[in-house]
């Protein structure tokens, strides 16, 4: 079941996520998965042109986090809100272009997050306080992402782009709820400037 969350919910999360709250707003808005944003090093963010290029992929194997390629195999660059990486500058200051943007304690790769990570433990002191706040998985952060930017106007082939998938009929196909609902918002517009139009020819006769 995907979730959607609204910006204001998304922020809600992102502030109680605490220090690694910039990792949550980058997933909630980017849609990238959880293991390219793990795997991003200092160089891969382009501050100046608002962009990141997704190379790799983190992959928890039992004990082990592998680096490999994103799971379609190929690279990408995905566009980055000028607030997400407002915060990112901050975690990337003082690091080395290579170094990773967000480690363990001791320097290593992030893992996947459990139950009793971060993010779950943020998830449950909301639901204290708002019983009605959605429950979701790190990976349904790319749902909020699909959401918010389809919201924002986006067309399905940029949404391709940005969640790295293989084709737009898989992206169609996954987020067909969202274009439904824009259809909605088309056919408001289009009432729109059909009745301004047929206000506008009245006053024209009327001349």
């Amino acid at each position: 079941m995907k979730v959607y969350l609204t910006a204001e919910q998304l922020r809600r999360l992102v502030d109680e996520c605490g220090e690694q709250g910039d990792l949550v707003y980058l997933l909630g808005t980017t849609g990238l998965r959880f293991g390219e944003a793990v795997a991003l090093r200092v160089k891969d963010v382009d501050f100046l042109r608002r962009r990141i290029n997704v190379t790799r992929n983190a992959v928890t194997v039992k004990q082990d986090v592998i680096i490999g390629t994103p799971k379609t195999g190929e690279s990408r660059t995905v566009a980055v809100p000028a607030d997400v990486l407002d915060a990112l500058s901050v975690r990337a200051k003082g690091k080395g272009r290579d170094a990773l943007l967000w480690t363990r304690r001791y320097g290593s790769l992030l893992r996947t997050l459990g139950h009793n990570s971060f993010f779950h433990n943020a998830l449950r002191r909301l639901q204290v306080d708002d019983p009605e706040f959605p429950w979701l998985t790190p990976h349904g952060l790319r749902h909020v992402a699909a959401g918010l930017m389809v919201s924002s106007g986006a067309n399905v082939k940029v949404l391709q782009r940005q969640l790295g998938h293989a084709s737009a009929a898989m992206t169609l196909d996954r987020y067909a709820d969202l274009f439904d609902e824009d259809l909605d918002g088309v056919a408001a517009r289009m009432d729109e400037i059909l009745t301004h139009g047929s206000a506008l020819n009245m006053r024209q006769m009327k001349k």
